[in-house]
């Protein structure tokens, strides 16, 4: 997508790093799900492998991986066109292990725009949520084809528990708000909303925002999220063989699935 070259004069780094504190405040536990994820990759693929960072955003997981992994390659795969600019000037190709691909998981072919048959690794983080029951089974069924037997898929996200265990849904509602509130009242860190409310007042920023709000024009939040008892059933529908949480905070979790 080409933007306006007024872009280049905004100091992306600044906001990455408000980005991830804002991200923190939502999930203290942020640091440590990255590296449960990180270290099943060390346990379980070689040095050298290719990964697909799932609706990447600004690349924080890809960032770390990375640096965790030097011989691995990653493709950070987005449709937000601000946070896929404030990923590639920060970031950029990482000495050519890093690829964005500007893609829609609700498109048919949006696999077809990574240019691999097969890759070892996908992993996801605070994004699957926005999905619908029937959207994330089709993502899941084309990722049992995408990742290669032996391969790993991993799920770093809120993972509702089922409507037959209320109580632990209420016990987790409840710490998790009050921890935001703790974040966001009392230690200042920057909501969601606050974060885009802001980046919005970026005078480089205008043209992205305006193609983010083209393309995000028909979300909404009704019948998403459907929980972690449907992800996990989904996976083994879609033919991975091994599927459990790996890590977990409350319904904070990583769900892992072997190929």
């Amino acid at each position: 997508m080409a933007t306006d070259t007024s872009t280049a004069a905004v100091d992306w780094r600044a906001w990455l790093r408000r980005w991830d504190a804002q991200q923190g405040g939502y999930l203290p536990a942020r640091e440590g799900r990255f590296a449960a994820m990180l270290d099943a990759l060390g346990v379980l693929l070689p040095a050298a492998f290719v990964a697909v960072d799932l609706c990447a955003g600004p690349g924080s997981l890809s960032q770390r991986l990375l640096a965790r992994f030097p011989a691995a390659r990653c493709l950070a795969v987005d449709k937000d066109p601000a946070l896929l600019a404030m990923g590639q000037a920060v970031l950029g190709d990482a000495g050519g292990r890093l690829r964005w691909v500007d893609a829609d998981l609700l498109a048919p072919d949006w696999a077809a725009a990574l240019g691999v048959e097969q890759v070892d690794a996908v992993l996801s983080t605070t994004a699957l949520h926005w999905l619908t029951a029937d959207q994330l089974m089709r993502v899941y069924r084309r990722l049992g084809a995408l990742v290669r037997p032996g391969g790993v898929f991993l799920n770093g996200d809120h993972l509702r528990y089922g409507p037959h265990l209320p109580r632990f849904r209420q016990v987790a509602d409840a710490v998790k708000t009050a921890r935001r509130e703790a974040a966001h009242q009392q230690q200042g860190v920057e909501t969601w909303e606050d974060w885009w409310a802001a980046l919005a007042r970026e005078p480089g920023a205008a043209a992205l925002l305006a193609e983010r709000e083209r393309r995000f024009a028909g979300r909404t939040r009704e019948g998403i999220n459907p929980g972690y008892d449907f992800q996990a059933g989904a996976l083994r529908e879609a033919g991975f063989v091994e599927v459990d949480v790996l890590w977990q905070d409350l319904d904070n979790r990583v769900l892992m699935a072997v190929r």
